[in-house]
């Protein structure tokens, strides 16, 4: 400390002591009254009696577990709960929802809305829950399979006079019918006044649902307006799709959750690629309104402005989180802001009102497709500020070096398939970095309006993204015709050799029939289960024709009446190899380390403040964290601090947020893969994680942890 600079000295003096607060020291309630943190989805908190000076007193104040935990290593818990007037309301692995006594973790209530008998079209996970309030008048909304579910916060029950007895089918009012499509919605929509704003998870192949922007009254449920992300006749955008692409095409939804500008009325909106991913030889054109954030007025739906960020998407670059609402100085001058993170690890920072990039945006030239009907755009925007937070490019030295096995395997590899930026999906394959998780992910950023920085955990984990020539087998077996199907319908998870792809919570499929019969794996191709999107569009012979393929059935079609139907034939010349992680021989990444970071991003000057490694494989033995992927986000405070679960070594870390320096770590029940919450109540801050591991290889959870001095 003595030999620095005076100036640097008096900062960290002034540091130092604006930090310190002893936990004796009582503080204000204070909520977590909206999804990452409030309208805003700062993921940040005021509070500061948890500091940089007494973090490491640190200990669990309480636990909760709702013990239905999918012991098959299936199930997880993304929720960010919501924390209101000393209740938290959160959500359990298999979506039942709750509320607990902030202080002391004892439930208080739950509801299972699965209890009734109607098709779920896949369950998928829960991210958060909104609240409307009046006075001492509480609704709680939020989705569950295809629905949306209006309940009395008080006590749980569903308030009857909402829809259809407390509940909204989302497949109603998208202006086509989609009774047998997936439609569901990971996270949970926005509150303006009396309104319901809403987006939605669907399919990414062909037969998907449109992912219109819609809002709900939230007393009666009633549909109040709708934004055509694919647009119809007349409208604006319209030109950017062939003729009459609205009358089929889907995808362009909104599935990572939306921020609110309450003053000026306007909803953010983030969305994702048009389906399908990774070829768009039938939806030539920059395809608006996908992969854009949109500036809609939440009274009506009617569009301010639109930005996107990806033309005519074949990489699967959805915008993966709610954009932040941000304050930034320029030119002397605090400009309201919006922060949007993409899986490209870049940040779109755009003015507020306009639109308009406060860093120069270039729209720069990238290789066209080598696959046949396919037209990639000829430019893809690229920010000049910031910088990518993560690698784009896997250069010859970023081959890694963990040992000489390892690095020949990539080599071998790497040396044979395309590489560089924005290079469209090819039969040779190519490379993706970061892949097709991120960089960022639906986990979103933090951002500190004391620093100016935004905070954002990254995966530095490659892909390879390979298109197959599609080929019909026509020997008239039925276990053939289910192959063909099985090529479009679930090679894309289950992987060419059935095996899983390289996804972790996709089980394999090999000797299936070992484990389930025909009609239980019918069953689930019907009506999903967890993550896996029901497949009702299906007909009865052709879910039937898979069940054959995967129980290897050689049993002929009799009856003329069952053969498979051509009607609905695969569109495409190619079939997507699969999700596939880029690793070496022994499951790790083929890149060299860090796997996975916490970065800080200065937002006023556009440069990266400091980034540091986030989790480790303790089995290496490395001198430096090798840093792991990593799901779920950040939250900073006004104690210094920011707090993280994320990563696969099952941690909950603490980080200084003016220098990264790592302060508190503890071993966690489960992998925390969702947002913490924190408040106080009674004087005293809190912490509080859901634990309810199940992805990349992990156990599963049903754990919320709190923590508190």
């Amino acid at each position: 400390m003595k030999n620095l600079p005076l100036p640097y000295f008096l900062i960290l003096t002034i540091l130092s002591f604006s930090c310190k607060a002893p936990s004796t020291e009582k503080v204000k309630d204070t909520n977590w009254s909206g999804y990452l943190g409030g309208n805003g989805t700062n993921q940040y908190s005021p509070l500061a009696q948890i500091n940089i000076e007494n973090v490491k007193e640190l200990k669990v104040a309480w636990t909760y577990s709702s013990n239905d935990k999918n012991e098959n290593n299936r199930s997880q818990i993304q929720c960010n709960p919501l924390v209101v007037d000393g209740i938290i309301y959160g959500s359990t692995p298999t979506m039942k929802f709750f509320a607990l006594d902030a202080k002391t973790g004892e439930e208080l209530w739950l509801f299972n809305p699965f209890e009734e008998d109607y098709k779920l079209f896949g369950m998928g996970v829960n991210r958060g829950l909104c609240m409307w309030q009046n006075g001492t008048e509480k609704k709680l909304l939020f989705t569950a399979g295809s629905f949306i579910y209006a309940l009395d916060a008080h006590t749980g029950k569903p308030i009857t006079t909402f829809g259809n007895n407390g509940k909204v089918d989302m497949h109603d009012g998208l202006g086509r019918d989609v009774s047998d499509l997936f439609i569901v919605s990971n996270s949970p929509g926005i509150i303006y006044d009396d309104l319901l704003i809403m987006g939605n998870r669907v399919s990414e192949s062909i037969g998907a649902a449109p992912g219109h922007i819609r809002a709900y009254n939230v007393h009666s449920g009633k549909q109040e307006w709708i934004f055509h992300t694919i647009p119809h006749p007349d409208e604006p955008g319209n030109e950017t799709w062939p003729k009459d692409a609205w009358k089929t095409s889907g995808g362009a939804n909104a599935w990572s959750g939306m921020s609110l500008d309450e003053k000026r009325g306007i909803v953010f909106v983030p969305t994702g690629s048009a389906s399908f991913d990774f070829y768009g030889g039938d939806r030539k054109g920059d395809n608006l309104y996908a992969n854009c954030v949109l500036a809609l007025n939440a009274k009506t739906g009617e569009k301010i402005w639109h930005y996107q960020t990806v033309h005519h998407d074949l990489w699967d670059r959805d915008l993966p989180c709610p954009p932040n609402l941000v304050q930034v100085e320029k030119e002397g001058k605090m400009v309201d802001a919006v922060a949007q993170v993409t899986k490209s690890s870049l940040i779109f920072l755009l003015d507020r009102e306009t639109g308009k990039p406060l860093f120069p945006i270039e729209e720069k030239e990238f290789p066209a497709s080598l696959l046949k009907g396919e037209s990639a755009s000829k430019t893809q925007p690229i920010p000049t500020l910031p910088k990518p937070f993560s690698r784009t490019q896997f250069l010859e030295s970023d081959i890694t070096n963990r040992s000489p096995e390892a690095n020949s395997y990539v080599e071998a590899i790497w040396k044979n398939v395309l590489k560089g930026d924005y290079v469209p999906p090819s039969e040779q394959g190519a490379i993706l970095i970061p892949g097709l998780d991120g960089g960022g992910e639906w986990g979103g950023g933090s951002f500190d309006p004391e620093t100016q920085n935004l905070y954002i955990n990254a995966s530095e984990m490659p892909w390879i993204i390979q298109m197959l020539p599609y080929t019909k087998e026509k020997d008239g077996l039925l276990a053939t015709e289910g192959m063909n199907l099985y090529k479009t319908q679930c090679q894309v998870c289950h992987g060419v050799d059935l095996k899983g792809a390289s996804i972790h919570t996709v089980p394999s499929l090999v000797d299936v029939e070992k484990r389930l019969n025909e009609g239980e794996i019918i069953a689930i191709i019907k009506n999903g289960k967890g993550m896996m999107p029901a497949f009702a569009n299906l007909e009865e012979n052709k879910i039937k024709a898979i069940a054959a393929f995967l129980t290897k059935s050689k049993e002929k079609i009799q009856d003329r009446e069952e053969e498979v139907s051509n009607k609905n034939d695969w569109p495409y010349p190619y079939v997507f190899g699969g999700y596939k992680r880029f690793t070496d021989p022994d499951g790790y990444p083929a890149i060299t380390t860090p796997w996975g970071t916490l970065n800080a991003i200065n937002l006023k000057t556009g440069e990266l403040t400091w980034k540091v490694p986030l989790g480790n494989f303790d089995e290496l033995e490395s001198e430096v964290p090798t840093g792991r992927e990593n799901y779920g986000g950040p939250v900073v405070t006004a104690g210094g601090l920011i707090f993280i679960g994320a990563t696969g070594d099952e941690k909950f870390r603490v980080f200084n947020k003016f220098n990264g320096d790592l302060l508190f770590e503890t071993d966690l029940p489960a992998g925390a893969y969702a947002t913490p919450s924190v408040y106080a109540v009674d004087g005293k801050q809190y912490v509080v994680i859901a634990c309810g591991g199940g992805k990349i290889g992990t156990k599963s959870g049903d754990k919320y942890v709190a923590f508190s001095l």
